[in-house]
């Protein structure tokens, strides 16, 4: 385990316990992502599972599975956290609705909430709030202001023994080719260079849009010794997420995995059967096979 030497001698302590409960004592993480309100407004919570329109339902789900982090803001967790102490939350410090398309601007998403708000909230209630994390849209014209509160949010998760998640979108205008090889690459050295624990980066794929799971190898190596993990997308059959998370792990030397609606779209049952596949992917280190056996 690496530990920052932006984490303090006397938060030393709490930062690796942290990182082992997200990691479950491996250099993996499996984040559990449930910022989709803010970020896709409703439309991700409609004409899935019916269960999927209560925003408690990402709570249950959390509870019940073997995640690391279940990632959200802190507006939700205010509302949700107490009936849900033993989640293991990251706190999302930004966000930004879809109601603006590119063509109108830029993409900006600032800071919500400060961490003095986090750790007040984490210490008042005894939650289990172990780290924050934020997005950065690189190459928008504002990339300079969301790249200086995340600098910014790695130093102060870190002063408070939290982890830090950066979530890296190469996007705007000037982007032509925001999910390219290089450009992936790129983004991971960007998060890698601000210090953070892990980044969240969409897999790069190729002209004829697949996905290039080898590709994610020279993110990988930008890196360092920040851990990059891939974002879900948009819900796809289980058997082919895990058969392309499988390569991200093997192929790509990916450090986990990031996934939300793939989660959180499917029914109760189907929901935690599916963590338990990805978790054993991830912290477990199964073959394929084994993985999909726990599908239901």
């Amino acid at each position: 385990m690496v530990i920052p030497c932006s984490v303090p001698k006397t938060m030393e302590k709490l930062y690796k316990q942290n990182i082992a409960k997200a990691t479950h004592g491996t250099n993996r993480l499996f984040l559990f992502a449930g910022d989709q309100k803010i970020e896709h407004l409703n439309v991700d919570f409609q004409g899935c599972a019916p269960e999927a329109e209560d925003p408690e339902y990402l709570f249950k789900i959390a509870s019940t599975s073997r995640i690391g982090v279940f990632a959200t803001q802190l507006g939700l967790i205010a509302r949700y956290g107490c009936r849900y102490k033993e989640i293991p939350y990251l706190v999302k410090m930004n966000a930004k609705t879809n109601i603006a398309a590119l063509e109108h601007d830029d993409p900006i998403s600032y800071q919500l909430t400060s961490i003095a708000d986090v750790v007040h909230m984490r210490d008042g209630h005894s939650l289990n709030i172990i780290g924050a994390g934020m997005t950065v849209y690189l190459g928008s014209r504002y990339e300079g202001q969301m790249l200086a509160q995340a600098a910014r949010l790695v130093l102060d998760s870190h002063a408070q023994g939290l982890m830090c998640v950066l979530w890296m979108y190469p996007r705007g205008k000037a982007v032509k080719q925001e999910r390219s090889e290089a450009i992936i690459a790129g983004a991971a050295g960007v998060a890698h260079a601000l210090g953070a624990d892990f980044v969240k980066v969409n897999p790069p794929i190729d002209e004829d849009g697949e996905s290039l799971p080898g590709a994610l190898l020279q993110a990988t190596t930008a890196a360092g010794n920040t851990g990059v993990v891939c974002s879900g997308g948009s819900s796809i059959d289980a058997k082919a997420f895990l058969t392309s998370l499988h390569a991200q792990l093997h192929e790509g030397k990916a450090a986990g995995a990031a996934v939300g609606r793939n989660i959180y779209q499917k029914s109760p049952q189907q929901a935690v059967a599916f963590c338990e596949a990805i978790a054993s992917l991830v912290y477990d280190n199964a073959d394929l096979e084994r993985s999909l056996e726990k599908l239901v």
